[in-house]
């Protein structure tokens, strides 16, 4: 039995599989995105779900003074969105150089090829250790037919879903 410190800790959550998502938000405080697989839902009734950010990250701000946020749920192709999003360092406009983007309710930027956009308003955040649980009831969202999607596992991208068949 180990200790959990930090590392073994992110050793441990390594082996939670979990989807894979650009979590989006424009306002007032500016346009920026992350990558993030701590996203889940909370509860149906109202819709709600929520997402954890790193207080240190440059978004977290953002989210924040904005309000809103939408979560893009990356389908198998959307690999290279997830690193470019997920790397420290760019700017808002260089995440946002192409045209994959329109908005649904909030403004907060929909992947237009996203599995499901989710588009919330915050309800709530929570200060737990180095990050923010940001609540955020979904007033709108946008789903999309895609039967693979893209997940995080052991450090690495893999596909989920069936396999499609030839017809």
């Amino acid at each position: 039995m180990m200790t959990p410190d930090q590392t073994s800790f992110r050793q441990a959550m390594s082996r939670l599989g979990a989807a894979v998502n650009t979590v989006t938000t424009d306002g007032s405080a500016g346009r920026h995105g992350i990558t993030a697989s701590a996203v889940c839902s909370v509860t149906d009734t109202p819709p709600t779900l929520l997402v954890c950010v790193n207080r240190s990250s440059s978004a977290h701000d953002m989210f924040v003074t904005n309000g809103v946020f939408c979560v893009n749920v990356l389908g198998h192709d959307h690999a290279d969105l997830a690193m470019q999003f997920g790397r420290p360092g760019l700017s808002p406009e260089e995440r946002f150089a192409s045209d994959l983007w329109t908005t649904l309710e909030t403004g907060s930027p929909a992947l237009k090829s996203a599995m499901v956009s989710l588009d919330c308003r915050i309800c709530g955040v929570e200060t737990v250790g180095t990050h923010s649980v940001i609540m955020g009831e979904v007033v709108a969202l946008n789903i999309h037919e895609d039967s693979q999607s893209l997940v995080y596992f052991a450090r690495n991208f893999h596909r989920l879903g069936p396999v499609p068949t030839n017809s």
